[in-house]
């Protein structure tokens, strides 16, 4: 082993515990999702799209030589993304546990499924290795583009609400290890996604530190003057006092109502009169 794969090794121990880190970021994501028993807008896009990826990068591992590193990580990165996909479809409702068990079966099932058999029974040596190499390295960009979701859901809304940022700050420093361990190994399926995951990292952060200052600003009271406002008697306030017309017109209107009950009155005493005489007329009669 030269100077070169003695750096490789550094880089991809480097690399497996970012990497380790990089699974476990989603923690705090999943504990949010436990605590509110549901999946609120999160999307399940990035964890199935790594599950998959983790599955092609033991396969291919397996085609390698000197490819150890990348069977141990891949191979927790498996279990934990298994993990957090059970998670999402038991707290997901039944439109996105339907999406996600659709993506599941194109993906990890079909998908994986049709690799292999492709890749056994059409290619042999050299060119089977090289094969997979390429659709790992598609879907390692796919690993790195599927959070572009989130991302554009963020500049819609100008919220990081739903940006899990711990996972794109580790997303980006593992990019930064696993492309120098595939460029030390003159591996270009293992450097060449890093880039892109890097660019894509970079951008990730960028935005949240953009809309996060949005999201902290503080919630303006705004006053609405009211034109007719009910005055409520408190103990601690005093009632305004009033103006001259108000007085005026408070004195006119217990005038009326005054004016009114006098003449109710009057009416009622006269029509009891009335059935007085009538009813004295009545009994002369008799």
């Amino acid at each position: 082993m030269g100077i070169s794969g003695h750096w490789a090794f550094v880089f991809g121990v480097l690399g497996n515990i970012i990497s380790f880190i990089v699974f476990l970021s989603p923690i705090p994501t999943f504990n949010k999702i436990y605590k509110k028993k549901s999946t609120e807008g999160y999307q399940s896009i990035p964890y199935v799209i790594a599950l998959f990826s983790c599955m092609l990068w033991i396969y291919y591992a397996f085609l390698k030589t000197n490819t150890t590193l990348l069977i141990t990580i891949n191979s927790f990165g498996m279990l934990i993304e298994t993990i957090y996909v059970g998670l999402f479809l038991y707290y997901a409702p039944k439109k996105a546990r339907v999406n996600t068990v659709k993506m599941l079966l194109l993906t990890v099932v079909g998908g994986f499924g049709a690799i292999i058999v492709v890749t056994q029974f059409v290619f042999k040596g050299a060119v089977r290795g090289q094969i997979v190499g390429w659709i790992c390295l598609i879907f390692s960009l796919c690993v790195f583009v599927a959070p572009l979701g989130i991302v554009r859901q963020v500049i819609k809304t100008k919220s990081v609400e739903y940006m899990p940022i711990l996972l794109s700050v580790f997303l980006t420093i593992s990019a930064v290890m696993w492309f120098f361990y595939g460029l030390l190994l003159k591996d270009l399926n293992i450097a060449a996604p890093n880039i892109l995951g890097f660019i894509f990292g970079i951008l990730q952060m960028i935005l949240y530190a953009m809309y996060r200052k949005k999201d902290n600003k503080p919630i303006v009271n705004v006053n609405v003057e009211v034109q007719n406002p009910v005055i409520i008697l408190d103990d601690n306030k005093k009632i305004p006092e009033l103006t001259e017309e108000q007085i005026i017109d408070i004195v006119k209107l217990g005038e009326l109502v005054c004016s009114g009950k006098i003449q109710m009155a009057s009416t009622l005493n006269q029509n009891a009169a009335k059935e007085v005489k009538l009813t004295n007329l009545q009994t002369e009669e008799a």
